[in-house]
């Protein structure tokens, strides 16, 4: 039989023991809560990112639209100052030349002509202001509802690759012959420093050059099809004589 002492020695261990395999698990969960909470950030931080793109297009169509819809009523209101240049004359003609009465059916017809014309550039214009309020409307329904824009960010065609600084071309290159890569595993290609190199990845994956893998930390990017297709393509050689 075990003494007084020896018991309490085997119920102290006991007690570290447990409390040991509780802490461990106790650490597993707080680990796992943080990769989750870094996803969750990430995911969220891509939908915002998508909506601003996609809320300042919205934005830049309907400035567009204001401005035909300016340069139309402009136009309108010289037609409509034509029309009327053109009844003085024709009142003038009359009043001073008897013979021009005979031409006067003519010029009649070709002011209902010009009044059909201002007709339907009105209609024209109803038409516009319609559409116009549409896409307002578009505009509040997306500011309302960014949970349902998708957070896939599409590549900017008018981005050329001589528009890259040579850092940017050389980190595109090594992915889209290497593969996808972490940013600790590119700046260790280019030489940059980690804070410089995950600004570097950010920035081309902002601007639709990337695709970003968020499974785990750090994430994983590759090279868009896109890119991929544009940084194959032969650059065109210069002509015999040319410098530069």
């Amino acid at each position: 039989m075990l003494g007084p002492f020896e018991l309490i020695l085997l119920f102290g261990s006991g007690f570290v023991a447990a409390f040991a395999v509780a802490g461990i698990f106790v650490s597993r969960r707080i680990r796992q809560s943080q990769i989750q909470y870094q996803k969750a950030k990430a995911a969220v931080d891509d939908i915002v990112l998508s909506f601003n793109r996609q809320l300042r297009q919205e934005n830049s169509r309907l400035q567009m639209v204001a401005f035909k819809v300016e340069a139309l009523a402009g136009k309108g209101d010289k037609l409509a100052q034509s029309v009327e240049h053109i009844a003085k004359a024709v009142g003038a003609l009359e009043s001073e030349a008897p013979g021009v009465a005979d031409d006067k059916n003519q010029l009649l017809a070709r002011l209902q002509d010009l009044e059909g014309k201002v007709r339907d550039f009105s209609t024209s214009h109803e038409a516009v202001s319609s559409k116009l309020t549409n896409l307002e409307e578009l505009t509040k329904q997306l500011t309302a509802l960014p949970d349902k824009v998708e957070a896939a960010i599409p590549i900017r065609r008018d981005k050329a690759v001589s528009q890259l600084t040579e850092t940017e071309l050389a980190a595109l290159e090594i992915l889209a012959s290497e593969g996808p890569r972490t940013a600790p595993e590119i700046k260790q290609k280019i030489g940059l420093s980690r804070e410089h190199t995950a600004r570097l990845m950010k920035k081309l994956y902002e601007e639709g050059y990337l695709e970003r893998e968020t499974g785990k930390i750090p994430f994983k990017y590759s090279v868009k099809k896109e890119m991929r297709d544009l940084l194959k393509k032969p650059q065109p050689s210069q002509p015999p004589g040319s410098s530069g």
